[in-house]
């Protein structure tokens, strides 16, 4: 019996390396559990499929998902290159120290540390490596616990005390801010003493004069920017000004945003790189690379920095941060910067597509690569919006609006990005009918009742033929720009979906 790369190899005249590559990885992992290979063809297919429209996923390469798949995962290097607690780190150390370079070359950084896993522990570094230069800290042992997870509630007040309470400004949750940046349920509410800026109910935009007032009010130790939610630029020169107003260290958590900076779309006083001591980010949404993070930051802060692991970290991850590199270099060329430049003008193009068909979207457009758009004119809530568009093709997410009535679970807004999309080619002329599918299917959905009659917030009405025709509009699209054309997705599903 053949096996699946015989077949491809059969199949054709002309066999591809992206394609050999990808049957060759698919007919290990199924060798071991069929049902993997399976998932991992399907969801080539659902994002084959669907519209993503979700501002925080993207499309990262065929070499960096390759950088990912090899023995570097094998590898324990606690520590940093050339100081590990593990013996034969000399070729992990190479691939650290190129993917450092690498960010640093890309964003003008001082100093690049390239191993947290995701946006929430690369915050956690930072918050730790502040507290560890500006504050003397106590040790585990001091405070009598072996991990910070068996600190109780009363343990925590007391560690805040020993740091001197200190306190951390960010944005609101509720207005666009992480979880990460304060957020009561978050350990970062817990380590700080937090104190939430918000925005201007009346336009949705930072007040830089309120948050200044606030700070000098405050007087933070760390004054955090940066968004998941909020559709302008910031000024971060100005930031900068309130912060040494102030007296606070000044963080930026650029993780949604990161690619327009590495593309010189932000630039100037809206470059974080230039104005702050230390910026976090996460390595995919507009970066385009693999699932993971990074800090860049001033001199003064590499030390600490890079005490990550042990400090909150575990090991680091040797394949990840190969992949990290080879998406630097990716995003450090020309092409990357003209893309860079068509998220925004598709999403400028998409927002004013909404607007036409009497959406109304947070701050009245957008500057970044994503948009708010308030969806209650057709009587749903995000939640249901997000799933009639899941059912017709599209893939987008539910997000509160500020202050929203609705609360961060049902929502009254959908958060939509163009990251994806422009990365498979879409231009500003395809956004229009992007944006009437949006309409269309949702002018066709009617809320969800409970049996007794009475109005259900997470469930929908939707008819056969409306979903039927947004696929169809969705499938349109799509077939001009396919999903990694170099593979054959009809034969893997031969293969591999049984």
């Amino acid at each position: 019996m053949s096996t699946p790369l015989e077949e491809y190899l059969k199949s054709t005249d002309k066999p591809t390396a992206a394609m050999t590559a990808y049957v060759a990885n698919l007919q290990q992992v199924a060798s071991v559990n069929p049902s993997i290979a399976a998932d991992v063809v399907n969801e080539i297919e659902n994002q084959r499929t669907h519209l993503k429209l979700v501002a925080s996923e993207n499309y990262c390469s065929l070499a960096v998902q390759a950088a990912m798949g090899n023995l570097l995962t094998d590898k324990y290097a606690e520590g940093f290159p050339e100081h590990r607690y593990y013996g034969g780190c000399v070729n992990v150390d190479s691939v650290e120290n190129t993917a450092a370079h690498e960010a640093e070359a890309l964003f003008g950084a001082d100093y690049a540390y390239v191993q947290p896993h995701s946006g929430a522990d690369t915050n956690l570094v930072a918050y730790w490596a502040i507290l560890s230069a500006k504050v003397e800290t106590p040790t585990l042992e001091e405070l009598g616990v072996k991990s910070l997870n068996d600190l109780t509630d009363e343990q925590f007040a007391e560690l805040r005390k020993r740091f001197g309470n200190q306190k951390l400004m960010g944005l609101d949750y509720s207005c666009g801010g992480h979880l990460t940046h304060g957020y009561k349920m978050n350990v970062s509410a817990r380590m700080f003493e937090s104190h939430p800026y918000g925005v201007s109910k009346e336009t949705g935009l930072l007040d830089y004069d309120a948050i200044e007032k606030q700070a000098m009010e405050v007087k933070p130790l760390i004054l955090l920017t940066g968004y998941s939610a909020y559709p302008r630029k910031i000024n971060f020169k100005r930031f900068r000004e309130i912060a040494d107003k102030c007296g606070a260290v000044l963080m930026v958590d650029m993780a949604h945003f990161a690619g327009l900076v590495a593309g010189k779309v932000f630039t100037g006083d809206y470059d974080p790189v230039k104005w702050a001591d230390i910026v976090t980010t996460t390595t995919h949404k507009t970066l385009r690379g693999p699932r993971g993070a990074m800090i860049l930051c001033k001199k003064e802060f590499a030390d600490y920095v890079n005490k990550g692991c042990p400090m909150v970290l575990g090991g680091p991850l040797p394949h990840v941060m190969a992949a990290k590199a080879i998406a630097f270099k990716e995003a450090n060329s020309p092409e990357y910067q003209k893309y860079a430049q068509n998220v925004v003008k598709n999403a400028q193009a998409l927002a004013k597509a909404l607007q036409e068909k009497g959406v109304r979207l947070q701050t009245d457009g957008t500057d970044n690569h994503l948009m708010l758009a308030d969806i209650t004119s057709y009587g749903l809530t995000g939640k249901q919006a997000e799933a009639a568009l899941f059912e017709c093709g599209v893939t987008a997410n539910a997000n509160a609006l500020p202050y929203d009535k609705n609360g961060a679970w049902w929502t009254s807004g959908l958060r939509l990005g163009t990251p994806a999309l422009t990365t498979l080619g879409f231009t500003e002329s395809e956004m229009s009918e992007v944006a009437a599918i949006i309409d269309f299917v949702l002018k066709g959905t009617k809320p969800g009742v409970t049996k007794d009659g009475k109005p259900a917030k997470g469930k929908i009405v939707l008819d056969d033929a409306t979903k039927a025709e947004g696929k169809k509009r969705v499938a349109a699209l799509l077939g001009k720009h396919v999903l990694y054309p170099e593979l054959d997705l009809d034969f893997l599903k031969k293969q591999f979906v049984k």
